[in-house]
C-alpha cells in the first residue's frame, strides 16, 4: 500500500536499504585507509573543494579556474597519490577480508604487542642482540614496509627475537609493526642527518631518529655493543630505558588512555629530561 508521498513501503526499504549499504561501504573504505598518508591528503582534497565553493560563492575568477584545474586533474592524480592504499584494498577484495570483523579486540591487541616487544627487547638487550622495531602510529610508513621482506605474522616475541638472531636472512635492517602484527622485516629506515646526534651511536640509532623525523612511529633500538634499549618518537631520543618505561612509552604510542595525566606532557617531560 503506498503511503502520502507515493512511495510503497517495498520502496522505502529498497532506499533505507541501499543508503545503509552505501555509508557501510564508505565506513569500510574510511577504516581500510586510516592510519595511512591518505588520511592527510584526503584533508587536502577537502580543502580545495572548500576553496572551489567559496570562489562560487564569492565569484572569485581567478580562483575558481586554479580549483577547477585541481579538480579536473584531480581524479588522476587521486589514482598515483594512493596507489598503495587501492592495490591493499583490491588485494584484501581478493581474499575476501575487505567487509570482515575483527577478532580482536584494540585492547587484546595493545596488551599483546607491549608484552611480546618489551619480553623481546629485554631478551636480546641481555645477550645484546642488535635490533630495530618501528611501530607505526597515524602516519603510514607503508613506502618503508615494500623495501623489505613482507611477513604479515602475527606477533609474538619468539617470532620478534628470533628475526634479528645474528646471520639468519632478516636479521639486517628494521621490523614494521602495524595493527598487532608483524608487517615486514629487513626494512631500510632514511638516516637522520641531525649533527646533534653522538658520534657514538650507529645506523641504527640514526635510523631511528631518521624516522621519527619523518613520520609518528615509535622506534626501538637495542643495541648491539652495549645491550642498551633505547626510544625514538617525534625526533626525540631517549636513551638507556628501563623496561618499566619502555612499557609506558609503548603504551601512551599505543593506547587512547592517558598517562601520567596527558599523552603529550608525557614525551615533552621525558624529552626535555633526556635533552
Amino acid at each position: 500500500m503506498p503511503f502520502d508521498g507515493g512511495l510503497s513501503f517495498i520502496d522505502l526499504l529498497r532506499i533505507g536499504i541501499d543508503i545503509a549499504l552505501v555509508w557501510y561501504v564508505i565506513y569500510k573504505l574510511m577504516m581500510l585507509i586510516r592510519g595511512t598518508k591518505a588520511i592527510q591528503l584526503l584533508k587536502g582534497i577537502a580543502v580545495i573543494l572548500g576553496v572551489w565553493l567559496i570562489s562560487i560563492a564569492l565569484d572569485l575568477q581567478t580562483i575558481k579556474w586554479l580549483t577547477n584545474q585541481a579538480i579536473i586533474w584531480g581524479f588522476l592524480v587521486i589514482i598515483i597519490l594512493f596507489q598503495p592504499e587501492l592495490r591493499r584494498a583490491l588485494e584484501q577484495i581478493g581474499r575476501g577480508n575487505l567487509f570482515s570483523r575483527s577478532s580482536r579486540s584494540e585492547e587484546e591487541i595493545t596488551s599483546q604487542l607491549i608484552s611480546s616487544i618489551v619480553e623481546s627487547c629485554k631478551y636480546m638487550a641481555k645477550r645484546r642482540i642488535g635490533a630495530l622495531i618501528t611501530i607505526e602510529g597515524e602516519t603510514g610508513i607503508g613506502e618503508y614496509a615494500e623495501t623489505g621482506i613482507m611477513v604479515d605474522g602475527k606477533l609474538t616475541h619468539q617470532l620478534l627475537t628470533n628475526i634479528f638472531t645474528p646471520n639468519t636472512p632478516l636479521h639486517d635492517g628494521a621490523v614494521i609493526i602495524k595493527d598487532g602484527k608483524i608487517n615486514a622485516a629487513a626494512c631500510y629506515l632514511p638516516l637522520s642527518e641531525s649533527p646533534f646526534i653522538s658520534k657514538e651511536l650507529g645506523t641504527r640509532h640514526r635510523a631511528a631518529m631518521g624516522i621519527s623525523e619523518v613520520t609518528d612511529a615509535l622506534t626501538i633500538v637495542v643495541s648491539e655493543e652495549t645491550g642498551a634499549i633505547s626510544c625514538t618518537k617525534n625526533g626525540e631520543l631517549h636513551r638507556d630505558i628501563d623496561e618499566e618505561r619502555l612499557q609506558k612509552m609503548l603504551s601512551a604510542h599505543l593506547s587512547q588512555i592517558e598517562l601520567e595525566g596527558n599523552h603529550r606532557k608525557y614525551w615533552k617531560r621525558r624529552g626535555s629530561k633526556n635533552g
